[in-house]
């Protein structure tokens, strides 16, 4: 959401999402850049956002406004700052410690991927202490590497992959990059069922309208619901009765597949806690 408009913040309030990015980046013009920092502080102050991850998007320390963004975002009522373009753990080491002198002491960071360097760096950026999720900048990265746009997405695949697996082998958060075309639900619905299938955490989002598409590509459906209880409950009977492994509709059942089934109902769990606690 752009930092600079204090309606659009207001707005999402109301909105069924996980997570907010107040962004004082690419989506504010330069010479709104301060007054936006004090939106902003001012919008999450007066809170009203439940809970939602609020994250805070600053420039880059290598701009003009990044030393000031991060000297505002670290007393604001937020719960991380996101970084752009990170290409090194280095660049989380120098927000850091901007962020504690400014007050933010311990505050904790998100990165955006969005550069080949960023890629194939992730694994080191990933592991830093204060890193906790990750973001897919996918118009950036597509630039960079300069690849076409394609439904399949293939010119991004394997920076997607290599993100993925840093995260997961660091146990952060990774959320795929956004959907440009905002009137093409259809779109947005296929390429969050491709994030999903991958096994990104969720879907960055530019729009109000793609809120709801992105929550059904990603929640749990009845069908995948019930498979996975009566995979538990399966596999708890076979345990009972001295064996390890279930058939369940003609498929073997073994641990591996009870841990995913219990993860996907802690899932479904968690939206409709959040979904309450947003409403």
């Amino acid at each position: 959401m752009p930092g600079s408009r204090a309606r659009v913040l207001e707005k999402a309030k109301g909105l069924p999402a996980d997570g907010l990015i107040f962004d004082l980046e690419d989506a504010v013009a330069p010479d709104e850049k301060a007054a936006a920092r004090t939106t902003v502080a001012e919008a999450l102050a007066a809170g009203g956002y439940g809970a939602r991850l609020r994250l805070v998007r600053v420039n880059g320390l290598d701009t003009e406004w990044g030393a000031a963004d991060l000297d505002a975002a670290a007393t604001m009522a937020c719960d991380a700052v996101l970084l752009p373009k990170v290409g090194a753990p280095s660049e989380l080491d120098a927000a850091a410690a901007r962020l504690d002198a400014a007050g933010g002491e311990g505050r904790a960071l998100w990165a955006m991927i969005e550069t080949p360097q960023g890629v194939l760096n992730a694994a080191a950026i990933a592991a830093h202490p204060r890193l906790e999720g990750f973001v897919l900048g996918t118009n950036d990265l597509l630039k960079d590497l300069g690849g076409r746009a394609t439904q399949d997405r293939i010119a991004l695949m394997p920076a997607l992959a290599m993100a993925l697996l840093a995260a997961r082998a660091h146990g952060v958060a990774c959320i795929g990059g956004v959907y440009n075309a905002f009137r093409d639900l259809d779109g947005l619905a296929q390429e969050c069922q491709q994030d999903r299938d991958m096994g990104f955490d969720g879907k960055t989002l530019i729009h109000p309208g793609q809120v709801e598409v992105a929550n059904s590509a990603f929640a749990p459906d009845a069908a995948a619901l019930d498979e996975a209880r009566r995979q538990i409950e399966a596999f708890d009977e076979a345990v009972a009765s001295g064996s390890g492994v279930a058939v369940l509709d003609g498929k073997i059942v073994e641990n591996l597949h009870v841990e995913t089934a219990r993860t996907l109902i802690a899932r479904a769990e968690a939206i409709a806690k959040s979904a309450a606690e947003t409403a």
